[in-house]
């Protein structure tokens, strides 16, 4: 299937959405739940799987590439936007949670974006979604969020989202760079990735980095994320109340606090 060109603009800093300006018959493809506003003309369509038709044709196919998705912690279904008026009109696609949007032109990185699960949020139209295990046995093992990658494939515009802020990197050709295995949101081109153990026991203990480095080894392209989404929610919920009530800043006074108003027992 042939891809849509289409027009883009990035809003905001630290919660950023994106919008698509699409010509007549133009469409987009949508993570299920991220639409944040369309204008008047622009027709939604559910669809199983990522709608481009890259799993093939029939039941068997449609199964297929809804599979894929379900392996990389996204949604059996998509939805396709497309502009049915006679002029242009825009719609918009929000992230999840604090961070980055990044935008990359598929045909600029040799037709294929290997980016972290559940880091999908919309594509031109055409764009296939699918699946990237590593093949390595350690990051097969130890790899954590990098043993199961997303796919993207093409030559349409693509949008992949970042927590905290991101960091583009070019690799020259055997230059390696180590990251938390959280870190890596996305790569293009040969690219070589592994896991390699921290390689000190006292450090691997007590470091609080974990057991295991992913190694990355150029040639080609990374963009690493500051704040994994994994990470922002072990934060969470450790502050988080384990037994009702509420937790406020300063334990000592938000408990005495808790006695006066009668809330503790």
């Amino acid at each position: 299937m042939a891809m849509d060109v289409v027009d883009y603009k990035i809003f905001g800093a630290e919660m950023q959405f994106v919008e698509v300006e699409l010509d007549p018959t133009e469409a987009m493809v949508g993570e299920a739940g991220s639409m944040m506003y369309m204008e008047d003309g622009i027709d939604l369509d559910t669809v199983f799987g990522d709608g481009s038709g890259g799993g093939g044709t029939g039941l068997f196919g449609k199964l297929l590439g809804a599979g894929k998705r379900l392996v990389t912690g996204e949604s059996l279904f998509t939805t396709v936007y497309t502009n049915k008026a006679n002029a242009k009109r825009k719609v918009a696609f929000a992230a999840p949670y604090p961070g980055k949007i990044i935008a990359v032109d598929l045909k600029t990185v040799g037709g294929k974006l290997i980016a972290q699960k559940d880091s999908f949020l919309c594509a031109a139209r055409g764009v296939q979604l699918g699946i990237a295990i590593q093949q390595k046995l350690g990051a097969g093992f130890f790899g954590g969020e990098g043993f199961i990658m997303q796919k993207l494939e093409g030559d349409g515009l693509a949008f992949v989202h970042s927590g905290g802020t991101v960091v583009k990197r070019e690799l020259a050709a055997g230059e390696v760079l180590r990251v938390d295995t959280g870190c890596l949101v996305a790569m293009a081109g040969p690219v070589d990735f592994d896991i390699q153990y921290v390689g000190k026991v006292k450090t691997a203990l007590f470091g609080g980095e974990g057991l295991f480095f992913a190694v990355l080894r150029g040639p080609g392209t990374v963009w690493l994320q500051s704040l994994p989404f994994s990470r922002l929610a072990s934060r969470v919920f450790a502050a988080a109340p384990q037994r009702g009530g509420s937790r406020e800043e300063g334990g000592l006074l938000g408990g005495l606090g808790n006695i006066l108003d009668g809330d503790a027992d």
